[in-house]
Parts: structure tokens; C-alpha cells; sequence
């Protein structure tokens, strides 16, 4: 299983195993292949810089 980032703002979680199709990106996509501008798609203030990664 690949890791889960989880948003500190609000707790929306980014697996890399199933990407995120709504926001165009396709199941494998590693999390630090985002966009550097690109944010939690729940709350849109959160920064890549502000997730954590869940073990």
C-alpha cells in the first residue's frame, strides 16, 4: 500500500493508490508529482507543505 497524506485543515486524505480522477489525477499518481500550487480540493487553503504523511 503507498502512502496517505492527510490535510491538516481539514482531514481530506490523498491516497496514491487511487489518485483523484475529479481533480485529474490518475490512481499511482505519487503525491510529489502535484502541483506545487495545488491544493486540498475540500477546503482550498491548504498547501501541499501543509499535510502530513499517515504511516
Amino acid at each position: 500500500m503507498s502512502p496517505v497524506y492527510k490535510c491538516s485543515g481539514c482531514g481530506y486524505e490523498y491516497h496514491q493508490d487511487l489518485g483523484d480522477e475529479h481533480e485529474g489525477f490518475a490512481p499511482g499518481t505519487p503525491f510529489a508529482e502535484l502541483p506545487v500550487d495545488w491544493v486540498c480540493p475540500d477546503c482550498s487553503v491548504r498547501y501541499k507543505e501543509d499535510f502530513q504523511q499517515l504511516d
